[in-house]
């Protein structure tokens, strides 16, 4: 698990529509990201009429906590109409994601004292969050209140969004030896990646090799990986010579992890390390997936790429199968077959080498 996102709120307000109910919303809508698993990160109410925002200068002020707080997305709360054009100030430079919830109206209360109108505020931020290109999500329904254990499971979706948005910004995937000739449906351009932020480092095989050969097998480094291998999988049928030079390649790849700063890994999986080497690294890529850091086979950075986009958005470890095989006539399934490479969190046992 990562570390608890941080998310803040901008309470919408309208001077002619009921503004006390912002103070009970800022209590429900503080439980609600509490209940989701997040920290709310909310303005002081003292700043402004009921810690919302409903003009540009106040925009302008919710712009400067913004600016000052370390938050991870917003979550834009109105508890009645709001206003665009504040909501708009505040959040044209967030530069994170941004969800906008609205309150719903009670039938029999759709009085001067307790009228929201807060389906109608939605649609007008949203319209104008448009016309400034500002970037935001919404869910369905179109207005929902916060403690609506829906809306609990909508924040939980929208801290995904979070943690890819901005772990996806700047990224390192080390590409681990040549990609393999016949294997033409792993290609991909570096450079546009860079564009989108995302940096390959890449490794010979050869530097692997000669960093490996001058690892000794009693090394504490080697012995601890090796013990961490067998606490990882059954490999009491697995040739301890082979587990040793597991262990070696294991120091290596945490080696480059370290140096490199890197998110994730494709490496060259087949078949040079099975025959100049003598082990395969199905089980360390496994091993590496439980702590964060996908392992792509075949040097597949593109597919390294959306594990690791995946394990943003879950916040648990991804992986990477073949789908081989059709499951007889039925069109809602297929058969995954592949070396090992799966990480034990998404195992039903240990398994075995």
């Amino acid at each position: 698990m990562s570390e608890k996102l941080r998310i803040a709120v901008l309470f919408g307000n309208r001077g002619f529509f009921p503004g006390e109910v912002v103070a009970k919303a800022r209590e429900e809508m503080r439980q609600a990201i509490e209940m989701a698993g997040f920290i709310p990160v909310l303005m002081d109410e003292k700043l402004t009429r009921y810690g919302a925002i409903e003009s540009l200068a106040e925009g302008k002020i919710f712009a400067d906590f913004l600016a000052k707080e370390r938050v991870d997305g917003v979550v834009i709360c109105l508890p009645n109409f709001g206003d665009e054009t504040g909501a708009a100030t505040a959040c044209r430079d967030a530069g994170v994601p941004i969800l906008i919830q609205a309150y719903p109206d009670e039938v029999g209360k759709m009085d001067f004292a307790n009228r929201r109108d807060s389906f109608c505020g939605k649609l007008s931020i949203m319209r104008v969050f448009r016309q400034f290109g500002i970037p935001f999500s919404i869910d369905t329904p179109h207005v929902i209140h916060p403690l609506n254990p829906r809306f609990i499971e909508q924040l939980k979706e929208f801290g995904g969004v979070c943690r890819v948005v901005n772990g996806m910004r700047r990224c390192t995937v080390g590409a681990i030896g040549a990609r393999t000739t016949p294997f033409k449906t792993v290609r991909y351009d570096e450079i546009t990646l860079q564009k989108y932020g995302i940096s390959v480092e890449t490794v010979d095989l050869s530097e692997v090799f000669g960093k490996i050969a001058l690892l000794k097998d009693d090394d504490a480094k080697v012995v601890a990986a090796v013990k961490a291998i067998k606490n990882f999988t059954d490999a009491s049928k697995a040739p301890s010579d082979a587990l040793v030079k597991m262990g070696k390649l294991r120091v290596v790849l945490d080696e480059y992890i370290e140096l490199l700063d890197l998110d994730m890994i494709a490496i060259r999986c087949w078949n040079e390390l099975e025959v100049n080497y003598g082990c395969a690294p199905c089980t360390l890529a496994g091993m590496l997936g439980d702590m964060g850091i996908p392992v792509a086979c075949e040097v597949d950075v593109c597919n390294a790429v959306m594990m690791y986009a995946l394990k943003l958005a879950s916040d648990t470890p991804s992986t990477l199968l073949d789908w081989n095989n059709n499951a007889g006539d039925d069109e809602e399934k297929c058969i995954l077959f592949h070396c090992g490479p799966v990480p034990s969190q998404m195992l039903v046992d240990k398994g075995k080498m």
